[in-house]
């Protein structure tokens, strides 16, 4: 066949990211020409990238959406050329791909019988999630479709984008062309299929909601959404991206670091992080082969050492490390850095051991580790750095702070083999900049509220390095405890700023508010605006305890709620925040408040009352349940609540 293709593009940033001209390029092996259309200005290397893979590149306002830049693309073609060709392909951005060869696909397509045809479909919906009534109609996926020769030269397609109307949101988008593309020539006489069909995956959105099996089935793109989209979604449906991103690693030639570079510009990270799962159970054992090189690069140790008496702690843990690092330590005072030096000296695995006395102890651990020892790694001196720091924390009972410090620590440095582990994966994934333990939440108020004080300085600071990233509106992604492994690289634009002293709180004013708190909650976006992600990683007696606690806690404040039903319960919670807390509010009340009394807002009440009644009838009076079924589940056809059905 003779192929073209119109490729629709668009970054706010007016950037072409790598796996954009990684897909143009390996377009271009199954179509004779492809015609990019830039929906905004291309930065200038982007330009030059984008002009390399492609045949011919249109910019244009960003108007329309990739509906008007499909049309731009075949407008600048012309009807007369395009009816020589035996299909037009429309596709755009929003896909990671291929994954595997695009030959697959269109040879498997070339064997069905059909007028047009899509990478994959919709199923039909009752009623439509976008309106609330009437029906979205099965339709194919406007990211990628092919339209072959007997619809190309039809009057009816010309006619079709002649009068396309105008698109001013995602919805009109939806409304006005995707969902009615397929319809309309359908309704006309044409045959359309899908490469993933949604009544062979069991959802409305195979390539969505199926995203693993798809890929089992060597389905050639990934939606991006998946990575950043509300994790209330993918949890709802359930979607399983980590198990389709452990098949692309088994099954795939595929770059994940295209991945990551381009995700990390959009993503609010701790979606990102919950999504991907990028969180690691790391066992006490090497997970490679024993004879697999141990020698990852320069490995480093910076410690600071207020208290000496944990200094024989530090050195127990650092002796996990599995090859020669340089133990590099900060403390207060010359008789201190004495005592560091000795202790130093009797261990064994250390190539070189820097001890240096700061100037003063204000900001604590984190200004000596961007103050004094800036010098050793601003640069790229070391491939590697553990930090760590001797966590008393006088200020709390010791049976937190002793907890603290041992999640900390065990999850960084359990065991030898554990610490290779850690090695392997900074060496196998160099889009890892930053390793920290999970969150800490026993015993600790930090669960959706650990901005504390600290946002609007962490803000401040952002804006000073020129860190581009979102922030987290409820639980950032962060080093809590400011023990953590990192590539320096990183972290550039911390330790490239020349912090001051008189930058951080006094002592004994080590408070939130101040810049060494935010600091904390900013390692991890530093890094995201690097361009590399932040791994959790956790051992195997930890993960235990923390997976047991957490979710003892999860099911205290579900049965202290009404229903049992998570997006409702953040809906209803939500309103409630927002309607300031009142008290003596009933759960009908608390799910109606700041509501206008609408349709939408009568049957999202309804929805509720219905889901109640069949909850209780279920375990309450189970026979009553079964002959009442039925009812219910016409119901709950009518009135479910869009915002769990809508993952584009």
């Amino acid at each position: 066949m003779r192929r073209i293709a119109v490729f629709s593009l668009y970054n706010e940033r007016g950037i072409a990211d790598d796996y954009v001209i990684f897909l143009l390029e390996k377009l271009r092996e199954v179509v004779d020409k492809v015609i990019v259309v830039s929906n905004g200005d291309l930065s200038k290397h982007s330009e030059i990238a984008v002009k390399a893979s492609c045949d011919q590149l249109l910019v244009r306002e960003n108007e329309g959406f990739d509906v008007w830049g499909y049309k731009a693309g075949i407008d600048a073609i012309g009807y007369d050329a395009l009816s020589k060709y035996d299909e037009l392909i429309l596709l755009n951005d929003t896909c990671y791909g291929p994954l595997f060869p695009f030959s697959e696909m269109f040879l498997e397509m070339e064997s069905r019988d059909c007028d047009f045809w899509g990478s994959a479909a919709h199923k039909e919906m009752t009623p439509n999630p976008f309106t609330g009534t009437g029906h979205l109609p099965w339709h194919l996926q406007t990211y990628f479709i092919a339209i072959r020769k007997g619809m190309l030269k039809s009057d009816a397609f010309k006619k079709y984008w002649t009068n396309l109307p105008e698109i001013k949101t995602y919805v009109d988008a939806v409304l006005l062309h995707e969902s009615q593309f397929t319809r309309h020539f359908t309704d006309l006489g044409y045959s359309a299929e899908a490469y993933v069909d949604p009544e062979k995956y069991g959802s409305h959105y195979p390539a969505f909601i199926n995203v693993d099996e798809a890929i089992i089935n060597r389905f050639p793109l990934l939606k991006r959404r998946l990575f950043f989209h509300d994790p209330a979604f993918l949890e709802h449906n359930p979607v399983d991206l980590p198990r389709a991103l452990r098949v692309l690693k088994e099954t795939s030639d595929y770059d994940m670091n295209l991945i990551w570079r381009n995700v990390l510009r959009i993503s609010e990270l701790r979606n990102l992080n919950t999504n991907a799962a990028l969180m690691s159970v790391l066992p006490d054992q090497r997970i490679k082969d024993d004879d697999a090189p141990a020698d990852c690069g320069k490995v480093a140790v910076c410690a600071h050492i207020y208290y000496t008496e944990m200094l024989d702690e530090i050195l127990d843990r650092t002796g996990n490390i599995p090859v020669p690092y340089d133990f590099i330590a900060t403390t207060d005072t010359p008789k201190k850095k004495a005592e560091i030096e000795a202790a130093v000296a009797r261990r064994p695995g250390i190539n070189k051991a820097i001890v240096r006395v700061v100037e003063q102890n204000r900001g604590r651990d984190m200004s000596s580790l961007f103050i004094s020892l800036r010098d050793l790694l601003v640069g790229d001196r070391y491939d590697y750095v553990c930090r760590l720091h001797t966590k008393k924390s006088p200020q709390v009972q010791a049976s937190n702070s002793n907890l603290f410090k041992r999640h900390l620590l065990d999850n960084l440095l359990n065991s030898r083999g554990y610490a290779q582990n850690v090695l392997d994966m900074f060496h196998d994934n160099p889009s890892i900049g930053l390793v920290v333990p999970p969150i800490i939440h026993i015993s600790y108020p930090t669960m959706g509220h650990v901005w504390f004080a600290n946002r609007p300085k962490v803000e401040e600071t952002a804006r000073l390095l020129k860190i581009d990233v979102k922030f987290d509106p409820d639980t950032p992604v962060a080093a809590y405890g400011t023990m953590f492994w990192f590539r320096p690289r990183a972290l550039r634009k911390l330790f490239e700023h020349k912090w001051k002293w008189e930058d951080f709180n006094a002592e004994p004013h080590h408070v939130d508010g101040g810049l060494a708190h935010a600091l904390e909650r900013l390692i991890a976006y530093t890094a995201q605006d690097a361009g590399y992600t932040t791994q959790h990683i956790v051992c195997a007696h930890q993960a235990a305890h923390n997976y047991a606690m957490l979710e003892f806690k999860m099911q205290k404040l579900v049965g202290a709620l009404p229903l049992n039903d998570f997006p409702l319960h953040y809906q209803m919670l939500s309103e409630w925040k927002n309607a300031g807390y009142p008290l003596g509010a009933s759960a009908m009340q608390l799910s109606a408040m700041q509501m206008p009394l609408t349709l939408k807002s009568v049957k999202h009440a309804l929805a509720e009352l219905n889901f109640a009644i069949k909850s209780s009838l279920k375990f309450r009076v189970p026979m009553l349940f079964k002959i009442l079924r039925p009812i219910y589940r016409g119901m709950r056809a009518v009135l479910k609540p869009n915002s769990r059905r809508n993952g584009r």
